[in-house]
């Protein structure tokens, strides 16, 4: 865009555009700073993408990690949640001592976290991670599907009312009636004992 036509200095316009710059990458402290841009950007580990992948027998989680070594990375599980935590860090004491100093700092460090809550058929004792070029990858194995329940078949008995059982009164109803019964079919019998019982 031509700023000449509303009357702007073109040399004023060029100084403005380098000291806008300039500004935006030194600080007060050192000229070697981060810039803000870095300094706006200095949780972006904290928002580290990741992949879901599902599979016919297992779920995948795939997040870059770049620049980071395995032992940098944890892996964890809190009751039904996949948690992946690690920190990527410079090693500030090293360079000192082998007289190193930064002439400019933009790549990005800091810690990250990242929590995913596994579903129901995801089995938690099952999980293994593999780092491999700068990528973390996460098997969560799936619990196998429940058996179906076969139905249950009941056989039903058939019983006439003759088989089914009495009741203990009902029992000795007719008991009674069958004593009785005996007593009058054989009335000799009776007579004959009550005579063997006065001669006694």
């Amino acid at each position: 865009m031509d700023f000449r036509g509303l009357g702007f200095d073109p040399r004023m316009l060029d100084f403005l555009v380098d000291h806008i710059d300039f500004s935006d990458e030194t600080d007060t402290k050192s000229h070697h700073a981060p810039s803000r841009a870095y300094v706006r950007d200095s949780k972006a580990m904290a928002s580290t993408h990741a992949d879901i992948l599902d599979y016919p027998d297992a779920y995948k989680f795939v997040v870059d990690m770049p620049g980071l070594k395995s032992d940098q990375i944890k892996v964890t599980m809190e009751d039904d949640t996949l948690v992946l935590c690690g920190e990527r860090r410079r090693d500030k004491d090293k360079d000192h001592k082998e007289g190193v100093k930064y002439l400019r700092m933009e790549r990005r460090q800091g810690k990250f976290l990242k929590k995913f809550e596994l579903p129901e058929n995801a089995n938690p004792d099952e999980i293994c991670a593999c780092y491999l070029d700068g990528v973390l990858t996460v098997t969560v194995r799936k619990k196998p599907p429940p058996e179906p329940k076969k139905p249950k078949t009941i056989q039903v008995q058939v019983n006439s009312p003759e088989s089914q059982p009495q009741s203990q009164a009902g029992a000795a109803i007719q008991d009674g009636q069958s004593q009785k019964s005996q007593s009058q079919e054989n009335p000799n019998n009776s007579a004959t004992n009550d005579g063997h019982d006065k001669r006694a």
